[in-house]
């Protein structure tokens, strides 16, 4: 296998083994799990030969970290719109009725490779990765991430819930007002946003459209919050109810809006996508 990046360790003042020491000399391992998932393929070499973590390091010694082979994976040719690129991450549009990864072929993970630029960084991912999902039938916006630090970093952003995310959808019902929903989901907590921006009627039902501000990010947490409040979202089959009302058009969710900033540049990174014409249209039916 090629050798990825290469280290001669310096004078070190005490006693370290390798688990201790080798995760923060390879940019491409910036953390202990990383570290040992490459140990246990073999990928890290001391002095020759396979590396463990119990080693103990010492003056002059050569630490090579190989390239991993990583199997050939068939690159599905769907034109994704592109938001932002550059060599660390990308924003994407992902289309309704694509599932972002999973064990299928047609997936937008799939479809990055088709879109993305190859990053030149030492610590690139295999090939580009979502850092987190959007349901099948939602469309909207996708962080990609680039290299593994990014990945790291972008998931640490969502776990201290320093992402915002924002999501317009149509639901059942008139809403005057403006609220929060914090039902617990699986006995975790939950807590979404709500924002009313305009009421209608269609086919003597009456109609909300409004924004969601998930706070945290549970497995379908919009749709079963509002579902919840008795407001579902149209073309929700899952948690919704029955309607022939453009049943076609599938589910009124999009992931409008995404607010971070950026691991490496420090920047803070806004985006925005229009209404989708699907809602446009019905509010014009």
């Amino acid at each position: 296998m090629k050798i990825k990046e290469t280290h001669i360790v310096p004078a070190v003042p005490d006693k370290i083994r390798l688990q201790e020491y080798a995760f923060s000399i390879f940019p491409s391992i910036p953390t202990k799990s990383s570290l040992k998932k490459a140990l246990k393929k073999k990928l890290i070499l001391l002095d020759g030969k396979p590396a463990e973590t119990s080693d103990w390091i010492k003056q002059g010694q050569k630490l090579e970290l190989l390239e991993a082979e990583n199997p050939v994976k068939k690159v599905f040719n769907l034109k994704l719109e592109i938001l932002f690129e550059d060599d660390f991450l990308a924003v994407v549009h992902k289309p309704a009725g694509i599932p972002t990864s999973g064990n299928y072929f047609k997936t937008l993970e799939n479809a990055l490779p088709f879109n993305l630029k190859k990053t030149t960084a030492i610590d690139a991912l295999p090939t580009p990765l979502p850092v987190h999902r959007l349901d099948n039938p939602t469309s909207g916006l996708l962080i990609i991430a680039k290299t593994k630090l990014v990945q790291v970093d972008l998931n640490r952003l969502f776990e201290e819930k320093n992402i915002q995310k924002s999501y317009h959808t149509l639901v059942f019902g008139s809403l005057l007002n403006s609220f929060i929903l914090n039902d617990p989901i699986d006995n975790k907590e939950a807590e979404t946003k709500i924002e009313v921006l305009e009421q209608f009627q269609l086919r003597s039902k009456n109609f909300t459209l409004i924004k969601a501000f998930p706070k945290t990010g549970r497995t379908h947490q919009i749709r079963i919050h509002l579902a919840g409040n008795g407001n579902p979202i149209l073309g929700d089959k899952l948690y919704g109810q029955t309607s022939e009302i453009k049943k076609k058009e599938g589910l009124f969710l999009a992931a409008t809006g995404l607010e971070f900033k950026h691991p490496i540049t420090k920047k803070n990174m806004i985006f925005e996508l229009p209404l989708p014409n699907k809602f446009k249209y019905i509010q014009n039916t």
